[in-house]
């Protein structure tokens, strides 16, 4: 359990094997089985969570029953609401297992009490958020500037191995377009 994580952490800031293994002791793991929610719409996320194995995303879910998925989540990588996290507010989103997947959870008064016990904890998530602000910058960016095609190209770019761990209906939602948009799109690449 948590290796990854403790790489995560090596990666972004130089910690000690104690200070690693004090980050490690505030962090749970649970197992989600496929299509298993982390967080439902409705819920106040209390929880951040960090993917050791599987797949997961969030999505909005709107008034037809329609899926807007807002991000994925591979090995190594953060999901929670943020929104809802910090305001306490309850959350527009669901989290759900695209695949059986295990999360390390930190709830916020652990991840609160961590930040303060621990500097090279504070200086990691500071990172994290700093790279999460760039990457729904240029998510903005993307979505009001490219066409659907230039999206689908540079999410292939970014992320190859998503054709094989994502269902092109999400990639479609991810992208903002039809699967039709999608299939016409990929019919036009593989030309």
């Amino acid at each position: 359990m948590s290796e990854l994580l403790l790489k995560s952490i090596r990666e972004k800031v130089t910690a000690t094997e104690e200070e690693l293994q004090i980050c490690k002791s505030y962090f749970t793991q649970k197992k989600l089985k496929k299509r298993q929610f982390l967080l439902q719409e409705g819920e106040v996320c209390s929880r951040l969570a960090f993917v050791e194995k599987g797949a997961l995303y969030s999505y909005t879910t709107d008034a037809k029953g329609g899926q807007h998925v807002i991000q994925f989540a591979f090995e190594g990588w953060w999901i929670s609401d943020m929104y809802s996290f910090f305001t306490q507010e309850p959350s527009n989103l669901n989290i759900e297992a695209l695949e059986n997947s295990e999360v390390l959870l930190i709830d916020q008064e652990q991840h609160y009490q961590l930040l303060a016990e621990l500097p090279k904890y504070e200086t990691y998530i500071r990172i994290l958020y700093q790279n999460a602000y760039i990457a729904l910058q240029r998510r903005v960016e993307s979505t009001i500037g490219l066409t659907a095609e230039e999206k689908y190209n540079r999410l292939l770019e970014q992320y190859p191995f998503i054709l094989q761990r994502i269902p092109l209906n999400l990639i479609a939602s991810y992208l903002g377009v039809t699967p039709e948009t999608l299939s016409r799109i990929r019919k036009q690449i593989s030309r």
